[in-house]
């Protein structure tokens, strides 16, 4: 069951379609992105890198910036401590290439998933001061590390913190109190005393934003060309780290695609040459669900230095040989997060679940560095907050993902006395259990029961959410307005594809396609009597219940092998298909009843 929503945002529609060359369907879908003003609209469309906003604006930025600089003039060895995702390698990157361009020595560590856990640790502190480091400079991590940047501080280290996760806080008469690290300068625009204009970038932006205000500042010639390919590395992030594409997201990410398309660095293509990537045709879509995919394979069953090394090769061939390899490693993931999916539904299953609010899934067996993954599947099933749990090799560690009435950190921090180490924001979080009980099992149903005596989501809060942005019957889409669609274009979070409707579609005839027959195409006829084609790439098994349900055994069947007239309202997509040199206008079901 969904609620379809249709949008119903007000604005001129003809005169932004005037003044900005865009069909008024164009200018509508704009104001369905919270857009209002026309200012906001030109960003939208035409937004450069100057339409960014300045990195002075984050605050300690000055204070971070002198820090840098005062031990790259002392020749002090400077530490950079990333984290082993996506956002925390392309972070790393960003900080280390820009730190030893204005000739710091600056070298990189990002912590093992499995023996350091994310984040600054005190292991990572002692080796840093065994090694001689002077400065620490974190990134996409460190604003919850406050005993560890204590002890740094003890040894006499410098700390720098760029992160842009969630500050810790406890609530005092009804207030919260942010509970920050003792750093020589934090940059995270989470924190309160940040005025900064768009608070919802990614770690690696961040990053990039100090590597930004280090060229300003220095006014270095190699660093300013350099963040050409570090914009790169903070596109990908913000798509992987699954940022909504608003504001100066997308402009960064819009930005980076183009530089992506022809990037110098010998990894990145490498890694789009190994996936069968045709990089003009390179998108958004490619780094969520390609590209970053690799780069996470190795944090996951390995090593996130390797993807490091990879975007550091000097030679193609040493570039080619890694690329292959983190291919193969995201081959094995997938295959293991396909198993560990079917172990959490039979789990979910013998537990009886299905009535929990807040699902808690324990799987010690399992790879923990796929939990968040198995999470995010389990989510989109239920459409429920899910952690995942599996069995460490200190406890109990798991990752959850959320929905978006249910604040998964807020919620979190009302049972932190359940965890040992925690950490989040809003749609997704990572922690250690503490030992409270008698056996690991007893921790997992402790933590269970509580979170769920602290839901306040209605059954209404648990209805997935379809938003329409324009009702329009399939007869009146063009290849005009699909090519107009690309105007809109990088899509993601906060900017998803156009999506349309139309009711009381007739089905006319299916077919199954595809190697697995998994997919399908349907003749169609509109109300009005135009016909069209309708192709489906969601689950037809599920669409072939809902036909036997609505219109009987056997109707699905008939659909496939005879010509028949089911009654279905659609959701759809519209874009242009290109196959063998020709061009046709697609229609692409989403959803329907």
């Amino acid at each position: 069951m969904e609620k379809w929503l249709v949008s119903a945002k007000k604005a001129d529609f003809n005169a932004w379609a005037q003044k900005f060359g865009i069909s008024p369907v164009l200018a509508r879908i704009i104001r369905n992105r919270d857009i209002t003003e026309e200012a906001q609209v030109r960003s939208f469309l035409q937004g450069t890198l100057e339409d960014c906003h300045s990195p002075w604006l984050l605050y300690h930025m000055e204070k971070a910036v002198d820090l840098i600089l005062q031990k790259i003039q002392e020749k002090a060895p400077i530490r950079v401590i990333g984290d082993y995702d996506v956002d925390g390698i392309c972070s790393s990157y960003i900080l280390t290439r820009g730190l030893q361009l204005l000739g710091g020595c600056a070298d990189t560590a990002i912590p093992h998933r499995i023996h350091d856990g994310y984040g600054l640790n005190e292991h990572l502190i002692e080796t840093a001061r065994q090694d001689g480091i002077r400065m620490i400079v974190t990134c996409d991590n460190g604003i919850a590390a406050v005993s560890q940047i204590a002890l740094a501080g003890e040894y006499g280290m410098t700390v720098v913190v760029t992160d842009h996760h969630e500050v810790p806080f406890t609530m005092e008469n009804g207030e919260k109190k942010e509970l920050l690290p003792q750093a020589d300068a934090i940059v995270d625009p989470k924190q309160q005393a940040c005025q900064y204009p768009y608070k919802n970038i990614c770690g690696a932006v961040v990053a990039y934003k100090l590597i930004q205000a280090l060229a300003e500042r220095t006014g270095s010639k190699l660093l300013t060309d350099a963040m050409e390919e570090l914009l790169q590395f903070a596109a990908i992030a913000t798509v992987c780290d699954v940022m909504e594409l608003k504001d100066e997201n997308r402009i960064l990410v819009k930005e980076g695609l183009k530089r992506l398309k022809v990037t110098q660095n010998l990894g990145l293509r490498a890694l789009i040459e190994v996936n069968g990537i045709d990089s003009s045709k390179l998108s958004a879509y490619h780094l969520g669900f390609v590209i970053g995919p690799c780069l996470n394979a190795t944090g996951r069953l390995d090593t996130a230095l390797r993807a490091l090394e990879l975007l550091e090769s000097k030679t193609k061939q040493e570039a080619m040989s890694a690329a292959s390899e983190l291919k193969a490693l995201n081959d094995s993931r997938k295959n293991l997060t396909q198993k560990g999916v079917e172990q959490a539904i039979q789990y979910i299953e013998s537990h009886q679940m299905q009535e929990d609010r807040v699902m808690v899934v324990y799987l010690p067996e399992v790879h923990e560095s796929l939990a968040g993954i198995i999470a995010g599947k389990i989510r989109e099933s239920y459409y429920k907050p899910v952690f995942v749990l599996t069995k460490g090799e200190e406890g109990v560690k798991g990752s959850g993902r959320s929905i978006e009435t249910y604040h998964m950190y807020e919620n979190m921090t009302a049972v932190k006395h359940c965890f040992s180490k925690f950490g989040g924001h809003k749609l997704a979080a990572g922690m250690s259990l503490a030992k409270r009980c008698d056996s690991l099992e007893e921790d997992v149903e402790a933590f269970r029961r509580e979170l769920n005596e602290i839901c306040t989501l209605t059954e209404d809060d648990l209805v997935p959410r379809v938003h329409i942005d324009v009702p329009m019957p399939i007869s009146y889409a063009t290849g005009e307005l699909a090519e107009d669609l690309n105007l809109l274009e990088p899509f993601g979070v906060g900017n998803p594809k156009p999506l349309f409707a139309q009711k009381d579609l007739r089905f006319i005839r299916g077919w199954k396609m595809g190697a697995k027959q998994n997919f399908a195409r349907y003749k169609v006829r509109t109300p009005e009597g135009t016909e069209a084609d309708l192709v489906f790439f969601g689950n037809i098994d599920n669409f072939a219940a809902f036909l036997d349900q609505k219109y009987g055994p056997g109707s699905a069947a008939a659909l496939y092998s005879t010509y028949c007239n089911y009654s279905v309202s659609v959701t759809y997509q519209l874009s242009i298909n290109s196959y063998r040199g020709t061009e046709s206008l697609q229609f692409i079901m989403q959803n329907y009843c």
